[in-house]
């Protein structure tokens, strides 16, 4: 075997051209090349997603807008998504801070979950194929987005049942000079009832039992708070027009109702993704 390995040898340093000789020269094995690295359309603290990922998603989320009747630039889109992307990775990446694992077995038996509830594993596969997702993509999102549940579920069930709340009836006017018209006829004595009928037949414009939180403009929840029950106040300017808003009744410590229950459930979701977003480390690629 010896032999013929030399015999081998100098056969081939006479095919370069060199003179065989008995010590036997060092060789260079090239190192294998590095692969290159996946081009990432954004990273949340190192996790990233792909470009092509990424532009997948985009366009999934223009035809479901689509199918609902609605056009979306593709700017808008895109947008949308990054914002979509970076609070589930955000969430997801709490989740298994928390200590929520998602194995592969689990994962496999929400995916035939999954595919019993829509038919079979081959309604599912066409239904990735339609919608550009490979089966490695799907399962990432799949994890991705139970993670994020997880996470998000903990979050909202933090929010107590109970919160100071106030009963508030309002007379909302569309022009600044009515509704100071009206303001001076309730500062001279004017029934609030009476005018709050006329400005609004169908409820008297009243607005029930409302939580910090739950009103769409904070100068006016401020004031709806600031004030002693039976109490109105001057006119406020928001952008659905000029408000009076008087105090029914007050409650510190009232049950939320299902529709405040959810306001302040996504209140709460929002300003934890803010909070995570300030302290974490994010990278666009340039669009």
């Amino acid at each position: 075997m010896t032999l013929l390995i030399a015999l081998g040898l100098s056969a081939c340093a006479s095919f370069f051209g060199a003179e065989p000789t008995s010590t036997p020269q060092a060789t260079f094995t090239p190192e294998p090349p590095t692969a290159a690295p996946v081009p990432m359309a954004l990273t949340v603290n190192g996790e990233g997603i792909p470009i092509v990922d990424f532009d997948a998603e985009v366009q999934r989320y223009l035809a479901a807008q689509e199918s609902l009747g609605k056009t979306v630039a593709s700017a808008d889109a895109t947008s949308a998504v990054i914002e979509d992307l970076i609070a589930q990775l955000l969430l997801a990446q709490a989740a298994r801070a928390e200590g929520f694992v998602l194995d592969d077995a689990a994962l496999q038996a929400r995916i035939d979950s999954l595919a019993a509830q829509i038919g079979g594993a081959e309604v599912l596969s066409n239904w990735q194929s339609e919608h550009g997702y490979s089966e490695q993509v799907f399962r990432s999102a799949l994890k991705r987005a139970a993670e994020s549940a997880w996470m998000r579920d903990k979050i909202i069930s933090n929010v107590p049942s109970t919160a100071e709340q106030v009963h508030v009836q309002q007379i909302l006017l569309y022009n600044e000079g009515t509704a100071q018209s009206f303001l001076i006829q309730l500062n001279g004595g004017a029934d609030f009832d009476e005018l709050a009928l006329e400005a609004d037949p169908i409820t008297r414009g009243d607005l029930g039992w409302v939580p910090r939180g739950y009103l769409l403009d904070a100068k006016f929840e401020e004031i709806a708070f600031s004030l002693a029950v039976g109490e109105h106040s001057d006119v406020i300017a928001t952008d659905a027009g000029f408000h009076i808003v008087r105090v029914l009744e007050r409650d510190p410590d009232r049950p939320l109702s299902p529709n405040a229950t959810l306001a302040l459930q996504e209140l709460a979701l929002k300003k934890w993704i803010e909070d995570q977003r300030q302290q974490a480390d994010i990278v666009l690629a340039p669009q």
